[in-house]
């Protein structure tokens, strides 16, 4: 097979949740410790760091890789979904697994992995493992694709652990409340290794607490010993002012990932780059503020409060639950402008009410769907949208929708994409 091919044959023979949704979720590890027993078990040769969490694990991944980076480590970063190509997931120090690499891999365990009958995911995480142990990474960071505790990438044994919040997010699979929720993410937390919590949630606390007493693993909450004290947006930069509370000194950080929401993940992050730096990781202060500053360019992080355009505006954004949602509203308030163009766009098993209910009604809305099988149809949004007072038009695709955008667009309007990840896909397409 060639890439192409190669490529085909994982996303239409192999169950994918990104397509398909619940059907493909393993609730076990069995598949992912077969997968790992036919590669030599390369998960036990990696140095780790695990991110979980409702939102935020993948800038924190992407933050953590580029400190990382700038300390001079050769970095491995997996993380899930991808936007635009299937070789955003496999990275070592920002640059994509190559074609030739996936090929091969496929090629070689074909036959032996079609009698586990791994999903997509597992699969995946299979591939990035062999990698990373093939390229000799001195340190990989892994994002957790769903969940934790039942996550295909729950076989690895981590020097540390970072769970960034927890909200509401995939209640068919994770269950229907915050505690229920936290306590699938705290199933990543192992025996006698460092766990960080990036925010304190009076609602879960004693679910992380209670697990890491019971596997005697040190656990720091983040947001107790570092706080955002200030902060402003320059020229697409976000400059932030962190209080660390131990010493009482504060420190300015600019991130290039202008999303507010990331004063709450660079908390995690700071926790977590002192744990490792306490593990025998070399990273001194310069390090930390040098790959804070070029997140975007040294991981290739795609689609979290990104500008697409400057005339017209146009911004897009991964954001697409409850909590996700709440923090593009928030973002959008810092503009200026006369008319929000909103092209909206969700996946069919998500509670859309719930979204819904938080938009803004004078916006002007353009209702799609990605091009993926999840995707909800858009004459059923706009009519759920319509309960909502929410008013605009349907287009089959969302690169339709931005014409359309583009088209009403005047002086001083802005447009937004969101709503799902794969909008945002076919938005960047």
């Amino acid at each position: 097979m060639n890439y192409n091919q190669t490529i085909d044959y994982l996303f239409s023979r192999l169950p994918m949740y990104q397509r398909i949704g619940a059907a493909a979720y393993k609730a076990d590890l069995k598949n992912t410790i077969a997968i790992c027993q036919e590669l030599g078990n390369p998960q036990n040769k990696l140095k780790c760091i695990h991110v979980a969490g409702t939102n935020g694990k993948g800038s924190s991944s992407h933050m953590l890789s580029a400190i990382l980076q700038k300390a001079g480590y050769k970095t491995g970063l997996y993380t899930s979904p991808h936007l635009i190509d299937f070789r955003e997931r496999i990275k070592i120090n920002g640059k994509v697994i190559s074609k030739e690499y996936i090929v091969d891999f496929v090629e070689k365990y074909q036959t032996p992995f079609e009698k586990i009958e791994p999903s997509f995911f597992e699969w995946t995480v299979g591939l990035a493992f062999g990698y990373f142990v093939d390229q000799e990474v001195d340190v990989a960071v892994i994002e957790v694709g769903l969940g934790g505790r039942l996550d295909s990438t729950n076989v690895i044994n981590p020097i540390v652990s970072l769970i960034t919040n927890i909200d509401l997010d995939h209640v068919n699979l994770l269950g229907d409340t915050l505690k229920k929720i936290a306590a699938e993410k705290a199933g990543i937390i192992k025996a006698r290794k460092p766990v960080v919590i990036s925010q304190y949630q009076a609602e879960v606390v004693s679910v992380f607490s209670e697990r890491a007493k019971e596997l005697k693993s040190p656990i720091v909450f983040a947001s107790k010993d570092y706080k955002v004290v200030g902060s402003k947006i320059e020229k697409g930069k976000q400059h932030i002012n962190v209080l660390h509370k131990v010493n009482n000194l504060t420190s300015e950080y600019e991130l290039d990932l202008a999303g507010t929401y990331q004063q709450k993940n660079i908390l995690g992050v700071l926790e977590t780059v002192k744990i490792i730096s306490e593990e025998g990781f070399f990273i001194g202060e310069e390090n930390i503020r040098s790959g804070l500053k070029n997140v975007v360019k040294l991981t290739g992080l795609l689609g979290r409060w990104q500008t697409m355009q400057e005339k017209p505006l146009m911004i897009c954004d991964t954001g697409h639950n409850e909590a996700g949602i709440k923090e593009v509203i928030e973002n959008l308030k810092r503009y200026e402008y006369k008319k929000l163009h909103f092209i909206l766009g969700v996946v069919n098993d998500k509670d859309v009410s719930s979204i819904l209910k938080l938009l803004p009604k004078n916006a002007l809305y353009y209702f799609t769907k990605a091009s993926v099988p999840r995707a909800l149809q858009q004459e059923e949004l706009k009519q759920k949208a319509s309960e909502f007072d929410l008013q605009g038009e349907v287009f089959a695709t969302v690169q339709e929708a931005i014409k359309a955008a583009n088209k009403d667009y005047k002086k001083d309007d802005l447009i937004f994409i969101g709503g799902s990840n794969f909008i945002v896909a076919d938005a960047l397409f």
